[in-house]
């Protein structure tokens, strides 16, 4: 087996596209779920609202990328409104099912046939990111060390997408330090006893699914600019639990809880499925146990089983504290 091209690809997944991108959807989920007990199970809901409005505003409307950035954005926040104002004044599971049930039909309607010159329907969107790419400072080649390598467009989402990591990150850390973000967790533990000191507790929640859809939705933005296009079926509902595996895994409640959390589950995605696939590859593994289409399964299994394990042991993910994952949902 060859140890050295799985341990560059296993780094690689550690800070490549797919813990950049789920990294901020997490870190959405962060504020709803972590700080303030809201069960969004539709955050690829934003993402996807946000990709398509960069798409469509540029390939469609012939608007510049920027101000497709603003497209996407408004299309969070007006999203995070329509889910909100209907549910927030009822039990969380309410929430949660509004969120799903709201991901799936945005989904479909950008699949539909009918929309097709809008959306591309079932094929997506292309050439739509080229305004994002104008701007990349680095020259052609490769970047890296040893058997890691980057070439100039990745380094360029990488460095923006990690950028914006540490600026949300940041930012969530001084907002929930702020008396706004303590209110936050205390609707978190008693929303009945904060309604009781006169705060607008449905205020404070919209506000709460606003501000996470928004840091959620750029994990979008790099999906689809990473891409080079958009589909919609990558946005489903396994995007969303993806996002709270990462976020459990890292612990919620907790700033670095959904970075540390997507670094780590997609080197364990990519160490495991380059394990399993070098092992069918030269025979170590008897090819009537499992044979080489069947890795990709094994390896979410393999995962998943990791994942078991730590909900049994430690609840509260690798940096959680046990005191801030109980969920009151009423």
């Amino acid at each position: 087996m060859d140890w050295g091209n799985i341990v560059s690809n296993s780094f690689e997944a550690f800070i490549g596209r797919d813990a950049v991108i789920y990294a901020l959807a997490a870190i959405g989920l962060n504020v709803h779920f972590g700080y303030t007990g809201l069960l969004n199970f539709g955050q690829a809901a934003f993402l996807a609202v946000a990709a398509y409005g960069l798409a469509i505003s540029v390939n469609i409307a012939g608007l510049g990328f920027w101000t497709g950035i603003a497209m996407g954005l408004a299309g969070a926040v007006v999203l995070a409104l329509l889910l909100g104002v209907p549910t927030l004044r009822l039990r969380a599971d309410y929430l949660a099912i509004v969120t799903i049930a709201a991901s799936e039909v945005i989904r479909l309607i950008f699949r539909s046939a009918s929309l097709h010159q809008y959306t591309g329907g079932s094929n997506g969107l292309t050439a739509f990111a080229n305004g994002f790419y104008r701007y990349n400072p680095y020259p052609n080649g490769s970047y890296g060390f040893w058997r890691i390598g980057f070439n100039e467009d990745e380094m360029w989402y990488l460095t923006v997408g990690w950028a914006l990591i540490v600026v949300f990150s940041l930012l969530v850390w001084l907002l929930m330090r702020s008396p706004w973000g303590r209110v936050l967790k205390a609707i978190r533990e008693d929303e009945e006893a904060v309604r009781s000191l006169g705060k607008n507790v449905v205020a404070y929640k919209m506000q709460s699914l606003i501000l996470g859809g928004v840091l959620g939705c750029f994990g979008g933005f790099i999906f689809a600019i990473a891409s080079q296009s958009v589909q919609p079926d990558l946005y489903g509902p396994p995007l969303t639990f993806f996002a709270y595996a990462v976020l459990i895994l890292g612990g919620a409640a907790r700033v670095m809880g959904p970075i540390l959390g997507a670094m780590i589950f997609w080197l364990l995605l990519a160490f495991s499925d380059n394990v399993l696939s070098q092992a069918v590859r030269d025979n170590l593994v008897p090819h009537w146990f499992m044979t080489g289409t069947q890795v990709g399964q094994v390896r979410f299994m393999l995962v998943g089983l990791a994942l078991m394990l730590l909900m049994v042991y430690r609840p509260q993910g690798i940096l959680g504290d046990r005191r801030e994952i109980a969920l009151d949902a009423r």
